[in-house]
């Protein structure tokens, strides 16, 4: 647990990490340590790894997932003490499937950065997997987990249906430099775009919050798409959502400070701001203490956002929406 405290029956769990060198790997690292949980490998093809040396100076590292995929097998093959029993995916997007396979076919259980997947269709082959090895795969959906947000989904299903449909204006802005669009984070086949690599998450607590399912939710229109934003509008089963995405740092609402003040989140339900700004410290430690706990989230809770996001990354940009104030997003309407 995130105090230290474990029960006195507590087993640490050997957890192996595939992309150590990525911006998201120190969040699991840290999951993994403060979920009294040990690091026995690692790999990742960049060897600027000198983080894992924060918390173990005993994780085997490897610079070729062939020669890490030998490892995990002999320890399989060895005492049941040795032996990798979760591992963490934090490679590019569009290697996670691929290294969920490898997982499971070492008789690991997954915990896979989102998104599982960049084309839902590949979700029914890894459930197939999931069948024939008996291991699991889960996914980290932290804003599920955020305590405000929690306190909001409480009070949207206390509300009901008679509540109506709510007016929700979606945005999320997080300023990135040159490097971004040069990285396979700027690749639209490996990374899925803007609207899959800084959305899924969102698109899967709009889902959560407001109901409906990826591929069979309302209404659906993208106002505006190039490399750098993505803008339009959604309707779920109890609201309708104007959304925009940038990683423009011009779209901040105020000067950008970088190392500092470069994001700006804001959801707004029925014109009153969600404050949701504080609570992001310690989440990814969260979703593994309910994924632990067998509480995680599966391949069945990420695929309606990986529906709806293949959806959004595929229809028609419809510019003419950006005239109509009842769907389109105010910056829109701004700009």
């Amino acid at each position: 647990m995130t105090d230290n405290l474990q029960p006195a029956t507590f087993q640490p769990a050997n957890f192996a990490l595939i992309g150590a060198a990525g911006y998201i790997a120190p969040r699991h690292l840290a999951a993994i340590r403060d979920t009294g949980n040990v690091l026995v490998a690692a790999v990742d093809p960049k060897d600027a790894v000198g983080v894992l040396d924060r918390y173990s100076y005993d994780t085997r590292f490897f610079t070729e997932i062939e020669r890490f995929d030998r490892h995990l097998e002999k320890l399989r093959r060895g005492p049941a003490e040795g032996r990798v029993h979760w591992v963490s995916i934090c490679s590019p997007n569009y290697l996670h499937d691929a290294h969920c396979r490898l997982a499971l076919r070492v008789g690991a259980d997954v915990i896979c950065e989102k998104p599982i997947v960049i084309n839902p269709w590949n979700l029914d082959a890894l459930e197939e997997l999931e069948a024939e090895t008996g291991r699991a795969i889960h996914t980290v959906l932290q804003l599920r987990v955020h305590p405000q947000l929690l306190k909001l989904h409480e009070s949207l299903r206390a509300a009901g249906r008679q509540a109506g449909q709510h007016d929700v204006v979606l945005t999320y802005i997080t300023a990135r430099g040159p490097w971004y669009h040069v990285s396979w984070k700027g690749a639209v086949e490996k990374s899925g775009g803007i609207a899959l690599n800084i959305g899924v998450h969102f698109f899967d607590l709009l889902l959560w919050l407001f109901g409906g399912s990826g591929r069979q939710a309302g209404a659906l229109q993208v106002h505006h798409a190039d490399p750098q934003r993505m803008a339009g509008f959604l309707e779920l089963e109890r609201a309708r959502v104007r959304w925009f995405l940038s990683v423009d740092p011009a779209d901040l609402p105020f000067p950008v400070e970088p190392g500092v003040r470069s994001t700006f989140r804001s959801i707004t339900v029925d014109g009153e701001e969600v404050e949701f700004t504080e609570g992001f410290t310690g989440l990814h430690t969260r979703v593994y203490e309910e994924t632990l706990a067998g509480r995680g989230f599966r391949i069945a809770d990420a695929r309606p956002a990986i529906d709806l996001v293949y959806r959004i990354r595929t229809a028609e940009v419809r510019a003419d929406g950006i005239l109509d104030a009842q769907v389109a997003h105010p910056h829109l309407l701004n700009r």
